[in-house]
């Protein structure tokens, strides 16, 4: 695989352009060739019954914009799909069943993909409680969960059938804890986590590396993902005297509290998770998310060859600027049908096919091959990055003004 990872730091800039000179040929040819593929409506030679990939995720509720911006994703990678052949010259469609990232939403899904014949892999759910709710199902039933943003470390451990190219929280959450620790300079964190399996999972990883990295955690609150009024959590917070606050949150819940916090006073720099790198979180949060710093493993400002076709094709279908979840599920369409092309249309050869595909093109990764042994995908980029006058901006090595004790 071609791993290529950036470390994010004040010379990200030079550093892209570094990656981008040694970018591969072949990555080159293929970028161009997605900004050349037709649309839907130019399917020469596509035509019968489509293969079907079930989808579990959320249309509705509080993450219902992670859910749409898994069907942009997908649906761009469908025209590329289908636009140069589809799958031994039959479509390739997917069924995206509403789970409002309801664990046993999930379960009920699972139950009917895996008696669907027609279905030959799964896609989600968004989060990973959902996800490993559902997992015992996808596993009895031999049918394929590809949890692409499950990031929990025990995810792909629920049997041969869950697989995953999120980065593990084990490795992304020291990301967090460097960029807040050693760059940005937090010495004294207030964390706020989401009290789930993923949240203090995170949790645990961030203060640990933090840690580790000559920080402090002097207080951890957790909350439900129902909490709306996180103001009595804030000044718990508020009196552990932090300088500094870190979010591990959705993008709704961490718009409702970087708003409280800033209208109860709380004026201390905020660094969050990567799930919050979504345009909601911006529309939600308003002006009080400007400064709130974040890491991710896209941006579209990104000069990769292969970033920058996706980014230009995303823009003119949609007239809009991708995000990391766009591009996740852009990858992970593209990588179910390798698999199906490459190794069968069956169950089972998805299954086997997963141990062995590789040098599939991938927006986030360059190239995707997964570790059999753990079922994931290694070699995803960081970066650092802000809010900044109302969007998303890479970090430019300014540190904040860190609240005096």
């Amino acid at each position: 695989m071609n791993r290529r990872t950036s470390e994010p730091t004040s010379t990200l800039r030079g550093a892209w352009r570094r990656l981008v000179r040694a970018a591969p040929v072949a990555l080159t040819a293929w970028s161009l060739a997605i900004a050349a593929t037709p649309a839907p409506a130019a399917t020469a030679g596509v035509s019968g019954d489509p293969y079907l990939v079930g989808v579990s995720g959320p249309l509705t509720g509080q993450d219902a914009q992670y859910g749409e911006q898994w069907k942009r994703g997908f649906d761009l990678a469908l025209e590329q799909i289908n636009g140069s052949g589809g799958i031994k010259g039959r479509p390739l469609a997917y069924d995206f069943e509403d789970s409002r990232s309801d664990p046993r939403q999930a379960v009920a899904i699972a139950q009917k993909f895996v008696g669907d014949p027609r279905i030959l892999l799964e896609l989600g759910d968004f989060s990973s409680a959902t996800s490993m709710a559902a997992s015992p199902i996808y596993q009895r039933g031999q049918l394929v969960q590809f949890g692409f943003t499950n990031s929990h470390p025990d995810f792909t451990k629920g049997g041969d059938y869950m697989w995953s190219t999120a980065l593990s929280q084990a490795e992304e959450q020291p990301i967090l804890a460097r960029y807040a620790a050693k760059e940005l300079g937090f010495k004294r964190i207030a964390v706020l986590y989401l009290n789930t399996d993923w949240g203090r999972t995170s949790k645990d990883i961030f203060a640990k590396a933090a840690t580790a990295d000559g920080a402090q955690v002097v207080a951890a609150e957790g909350y439900q993902p129902t909490d709306k009024d996180f103001r009595a959590t804030l000044v718990r917070i508020g009196a552990s005297k932090p300088d500094s606050l870190v979010l591990i949150s959705y993008y709704a819940d961490g718009a409702q509290i970087v708003r409280q916090a800033r209208a109860s006073g709380l004026t201390q720099p905020i660094a969050a998770v990567g799930s919050v790198y979504s345009p909601k979180f911006i529309e939600l949060g308003g002006q009080a998310v400007d400064g709130v710093f974040t890491e991710s493993n896209f941006f579209p400002g990104d000069t990769h060859p292969e970033v920058q076709a996706f980014v230009q094709h995303y823009r003119a279908k949609y007239h809009a600027e991708p995000d990391t979840f766009a591009a996740r599920s852009y990858d992970a369409m593209i990588l179910a049908a390798e698999t199906l092309r490459r190794y069968g249309t069956t169950r089972d050869a998805v299954h086997g096919g997963f141990a062995q595909i590789h040098d599939v093109p991938s927006v986030i990764f360059g190239t995707m091959r997964f570790d059999p042994q753990t079922r994931r995908v290694a070699g995803a980029r960081s970066v650092y990055l802000v809010v900044k006058n109302g969007q998303f901006a890479l970090w430019d090595g300014a540190r904040p003004q860190l609240a005096a004790r």
